[in-house]
């Protein structure tokens, strides 16, 4: 049986908006609502206006869809902690005047940068109504975290001159949060378009 224009209308929606996987299974479910109705005695008109009433707009489906997707909660747990994570870096570095240390000036003028793109692409995981530009900002914006994070690790354990325990404990915070990153995205990567 042929879907009704406004259930294939749907169907194209999502599947514009939505990994195809998932845009079928919700668009397969409405045709299965649609063909009840139509069972039950309903106009082929009625019978999509009802099914899709049941449904909701497709807004609702993508909306739904997003604030489940697992990019756009590792980006809000990573804006919400990144403040408390960042200005334990600073206290730290700031008490052990890094500012004298010998960083060749071109990793000093990356790090800013770095910052400001992978919050930038963080807020754009969390903000955005399209499913592919979350999960890509997602992704970018986790790295670019996970960058930082092991960049400090690594130029505290080489150039800081004493290990004073501010930056023990930032380069703990760090590796936690290494660990976890690194947990979530191995479940994101794995789950295609999800």
């Amino acid at each position: 049986m042929a879907d009704h224009s406004l259930i294939a209308a749907f169907r194209h929606d999502l599947l514009a908006r939505l990994p195809a996987d998932v845009a079928e299974e919700v668009a397969d479910g409405l045709t299965d609502a649609y063909e009840q109705h139509l069972c039950s005695g309903m106009s082929p008109d009625e019978a999509a206006t009802t099914a899709l009433a049941e449904f909701g707009d497709s807004d609702m489906v993508v909306d739904a869809f997003r604030r489940t997707s697992p990019a756009r909660r590792l980006a809000r747990a990573l804006i919400v902690t990144g403040p408390a994570v960042g200005g334990l870096w600073a206290a730290a570095l700031i008490t052990s005047r890094a500012w004298d240390w010998p960083v060749p000036i071109g990793a000093r003028l990356v790090v800013g940068p770095l910052v400001a793109v992978s919050v930038a692409l963080l807020v754009t995981a969390v903000l955005t109504r399209h499913h592919q530009a979350l999960r890509r900002a997602g992704i970018a914006g986790c790295l670019g975290v996970a960058l930082l994070d092991a960049s400090m690790i690594t130029t505290v354990t080489v150039l800081a001159p004493a290990a004073r325990w501010l930056f023990v404990i930032a380069a703990c915070v760090s590796a936690a949060r290494l660990t976890f990153l690194a947990g979530a995205m191995r479940k994101i990567l794995a789950q295609p378009g999800v």
